[in-house]
């Protein structure tokens, strides 16, 4: 009984600490709630919104691959989003890709092929970090699975840019902004009014570009998600059938059974 009441007491201060703890982190430095953004694809069975992805490579092409890369993915993969063949040997062509070695045992330069992954935007890490006042900008290929709550946070992230509070101290050369851990960031605010010209003419604001941008992270994060959820409806609808079919045999076999 001594040792039950010790484990008790024990739990509910344990509690008590961690709920106090959690509180101190959300009034000093706890990153605050996302905000309430509803994506297409958010539901079990909701597709890509292939338009706003399209809109959202256009986004990370004009904006984001000045620093950022996406070496995982490869151009034809613009396929799932929309694109035909032939707008896809467009882009790729668009890119100017080191090859080789030729025949003389030097590299050269050609035009991106649709097979190629996308090109880094500096030589190397060194560059990358030389060119960003020290700080590595990170690859974006799987960044919507690398981080919680995945295009949510990117979404926040991305439009969450303000003035620091009067009693904040923010470090030279940093910016502030409440949904990056610490509050504050080396990135500049990214997207600005008509930062882009979006093809379908849609307005560009912050918040559409932040949203298309995440919509397409999401998917050069996981290019098959659609063919994924679009096999687990027709397993799950065969095994509905599969489970009538079954109890409407049991049915019928045991019919004249008396139980």
């Amino acid at each position: 009984m001594r040792m039950l009441k010790t484990f008790l007491l024990s739990a509910v201060v344990g509690l008590g600490l961690a709920s106090g703890a959690a509180q101190a982190s959300e009034g000093h430095g706890g990153a605050p709630k996302l905000p309430d953004h509803q994506f297409q694809h958010d539901s079990v069975f909701g597709p890509i919104d292939k338009a706003a992805a399209q809109r959202g490579f256009e986004v990370y092409k004009q904006v984001c691959s000045n620093c950022h890369s996406l070496s995982l993915l490869s151009i034809r993969h613009l396929a799932g989003i929309g694109y035909d063949e032939a707008k896809i040997k467009e882009i790729a062509a668009s890119y100017v890709v080191k090859d080789g070695p030729n025949d003389q045992g030097e590299m050269f330069d050609r035009p991106g092929l649709p097979s190629d992954r996308f090109p880094k935007p500096f030589p190397n890490t060194k560059a990358a970090a030389a060119a960003n006042n020290g700080a590595l900008p990170p690859d974006l290929s799987l960044i919507a699975k690398a981080r919680h709550d995945g295009e949510h946070y990117i979404y926040a992230l991305l439009t969450g840019f303000s003035d620091a509070p009067a009693d904040f101290k923010l470090t030279d050369g940093m910016f502030y902004n409440p949904y990056f851990p610490g509050h504050q960031i080396k990135m500049p605010p990214p997207l600005s009014e008509g930062a882009v010209t979006y093809e379908d003419k849609t307005k560009a604001t912050v918040e559409q570009m932040a949203h298309d941008v995440s919509t397409f992270l999401t998917y050069a994060a996981e290019p098959m998600l659609d063919a994924r959820r679009q096999l687990g409806m027709k397993v799950l609808m065969f095994f509905v059938v599969f489970g009538i079919l079954m109890y409407a045999t049991k049915r019928h076999l045991w019919r004249n059974v008396s139980h």
